[in-house]
């Protein structure tokens, strides 16, 4: 990761038009025919994304580790919607966000998360490990 202290202020936009597959209803996770909150979860991890992707290194990413969502308004089909990322602190390796979506001025949602920014192969190497050694028979 370049400099931490570039990376303060680093925004990410994100946007979305909520389609009828994106609802809870289609989703199975309520009846009510609006917007899932996990989509919300996942336009604010894109909107995280694109506020980090010019601070990385070559060869690294970042994944979530903890995301705390409040969702203060429903969206309906056919609305799009914006998610704001914003950084606002850099511990080592963990970076944290502060997060909104909006459907035009109105206030949907807002959000604290935190992601690592790791060094992709030698993540993925160690959770392949990890998910063969869990695998491993016992004897």
């Amino acid at each position: 990761m370049q400099s931490p202290d570039a990376l303060i202020d680093a925004v990410g936009l994100a946007t979305m038009v909520v389609r009828p597959g994106d609802t809870a209803v289609a989703m199975g996770i309520g009846d009510l025919p609006v917007a899932s909150n996990s989509h919300y979860l996942h336009l604010m991890e894109s909107a995280a994304i694109g506020a980090l992707a010019e601070h990385l290194d070559s060869g690294e990413t970042s994944r979530l580790l903890s995301i705390d969502l409040e969702v203060m308004a429903a969206v309906s089909i056919g609305v799009e919607i914006r998610a704001i990322a914003n950084c606002v602190e850099v511990d080592g390796k963990n970076v944290r966000f502060n997060c909104d979506i909006y459907d035009g001025e109105r206030h949907v949602a807002t959000a604290q998360m935190k992601r690592a920014v790791v060094e992709r192969v030698s993540f993925l190497a160690r959770t392949a490990a990890q998910t063969l050694t869990a695998q491993a028979p016992i004897n």
